[in-house]
């Protein structure tokens, strides 16, 4: 089993699920994060006066799967997600070790 976890742009979030769900993706968390990494932040003015935004607002997706739907769910993110922009986000996946479906008890890819 895999965790697949993407930082993608807010806007994108609609697109992306979409996707998901093409592929067969039951279900996913989506959390509201701030970040930043080659972008740097921008600047802006309020006021009359520049700020210095350090952080910016991104969408925090976590996906659990089965091993062999891992690299489908990386493609369809990467492309619902993509602008062809910097800060398009990054896609991170990791090794699940155990899972647990807490309503039935039922565990590892049972529980997914």
């Amino acid at each position: 089993m895999k965790l697949v976890m993407a930082v993608i742009k807010p806007f994108k979030l609609d697109e992306v699920r979409d996707a998901l769900t093409s592929i067969g993706v039951d279900g996913l968390t989506a959390t509201e994060v701030k970040g930043y990494g080659r972008q740097k932040g921008h600047t802006e003015i309020y006021r009359g006066a520049e700020y210095a935004i350090s952080f910016l607002p991104k969408i925090k997706i976590e996906v659990a799967v089965k091993d062999e739907l891992a690299e489908r769910v990386v493609e369809a993110i990467t492309g619902a997600a993509k602008t062809g922009q910097i800060g398009d986000g990054k896609i991170f996946v990791f090794d699940l070790k155990n899972v647990v479906r807490i309503r039935t008890g039922e565990t590892d890819a049972d529980a997914l």
